[in-house]
């Protein structure tokens, strides 16, 4: 059948798709800072600055709250993406956590964005959130035989990266004038420790009891290479990733094994169909379930809530406790958290739990240089290992790079700068598991010194 061609039709449809409302206005409507379109953007700004003017106090309620964080996060990650050679190496990541942190503590944020920034993320578990939703929807997307090949091939080049990289951090601190002493417990050890909660307090805590020391004064005198550790982390993943780009045999874009996909098994997958709303939801509920089963299991045995969902999640995997439709459901919500949740909760972390005055304490040349020569070697040495055992090299390096990240936070700003958030099930073992042994060894060495 053919179409008569009319041209008076045709140019009328043409004339009214220049027009400006609504083609144009829509074309504004789709342009996005982030995921917020730019009208958005504008009207929430506004409401911002009258608020702010007007107000003693900003609401510290969702409706406001989520908006502010999307509206500051993604404003900072997109900077980050524009700038140029940093935005090869992962500066999104570096400047929606680290710009906040320098905003807030030169005072050039408004005070009441900090104070609800602040109280929001401590009261609203909103790391935790994000981590419940990456960890078990990444697991629950991921085929079992990856969970199966992975999960303790990891330890590998975690382990033996560790070991590399306390030998030649120390060694290159000595050569920089420190005594091995200094260099390994208070610059080296810190950084494999596991963060600022699990590794940071634990150790400083530690330290204070064997050495008859001021916590406090042990705390600050940690912190700073915990802090400078991830930064390094978090550029050198970033690098990774620029690599793997162009070397793309030394990757596998987020899988472990060559051959070994990370996805839902395609039987599973086809038994499932599309997720609906209802099923999101389902995962997502699941997902939080399943932390809250981790906070009972850490009161009951000690064992850390991530790990003990970690745990729990591959578990309910490996025994195919959850329905294929389940899965997707995860799958999705993980999708969801990945693009709309971690800028903005790099910045609330920026704000709220990264001191900047602390990351500046360890700029001096002789810590660099033991910082980044730790990080490196861990990651070299991972790198060099994973290949090795038949992992994809620059996957097996990044998982190595959460072990010297900040905790939690800094495995969501190391993977959001590889562009891997989907390694976050083998990150939490890096970093929670690694650094628990890395602090428990070094009080039982500490502990036989003195």
């Amino acid at each position: 059948m053919t179409t008569i061609e009319n041209p008076i039709v045709d140019a009328t449809i043409a004339k009214e798709r220049t027009a400006f409302w609504p083609y144009g206005w829509w074309k504004i409507m789709d342009f996005r800072i982030g995921i917020v379109p730019l009208p958005v953007y504008v009207a929430f700004v506004g409401v911002l600055i009258y608020t702010l003017l007007t107000s003693d106090k900003l609401p510290g309620n969702l409706l406001y709250v989520i908006p502010m964080l999307a509206i500051f996060g993604f404003t900072c990650a997109e900077l980050g993406k524009r700038t140029p050679i940093l935005k090869n190496v992962g500066a999104a990541a570096i400047f929606a956590t680290f710009i906040p942190s320098a905003l807030a503590f030169y005072n050039l944020l408004p005070a009441e964005v900090v104070r609800v920034t602040g109280e929001f993320t401590k009261n609203s578990q909103f790391l935790y959130l994000f981590i419940s939703a990456i960890i078990v929807g990444s697991i629950f997307g991921m085929d079992r035989n990856v969970l199966i090949k992975g999960f303790f091939k990891i330890f590998v080049p975690l382990a033996i990266g560790s070991v590399a990289a306390g030998v030649v951090g120390t060694l290159v601190g000595m050569l920089m004038g420190k005594t091995a002493y200094d260099t390994f417990f208070f610059i080296v050890v810190p950084i494999m420790a596991g963060g600022v909660g699990e590794g940071a307090i634990p150790l400083s805590i530690g330290y204070s009891e064997i050495l008859t020391a001021d916590q406090g004064h042990m705390f600050a005198t940690v912190l700073p290479a915990v802090m400078l550790g991830s930064l390094t982390a978090i550029l050198l993943s970033g690098t990774l990733n620029y690599i793997g780009k162009r070397y793309p045999h030394l990757t596998g874009e987020g899988q472990l094994q060559p051959g070994v996909a990370n996805d839902i098994n395609p039987t599973e997958q086809k038994a499932a169909g599309i997720a609906d709303v209802g099923t999101v939801a389902a995962g997502w509920l699941t997902a939080i379930t399943i932390y809250l089963l981790g906070t009972v299991t850490f009161k009951v045995t000690g064992l850390p809530a991530p790990v003990a969902m970690l745990f729990i999640a591959v578990a309910m995997k490996l025994t195919r406790a959850i329905s294929p439709k389940l899965q997707q459901g995860g799958a999705a919500v993980y999708k969801f958290f990945q693009i709309a949740v971690t800028y903005p909760l790099l910045f609330a972390i920026g704000v709220s739990m990264t001191p900047w005055d602390k990351l500046m304490e360890a700029f001096n040349v002789a810590n660099l240089v033991i910082i980044v020569s730790t990080v490196a070697t861990l990651m070299g040495v991972g790198f060099l290992t994973g290949r090795r055992i038949g992992m994809y090299p620059i996957e097996s390096a990044i998982i190595n790079a959460c072990h010297s990240g900040q905790g939690g936070t800094g495995d969501v700003a190391i993977l959001t700068a590889a562009n891997r958030m989907v390694l976050m099930p083998f990150a939490q073992i890096a970093t929670r598991i690694g650094g628990a042994i890395t602090v428990t060894l070094t009080l039982i060495f500490l502990a036989h010194l003195t």
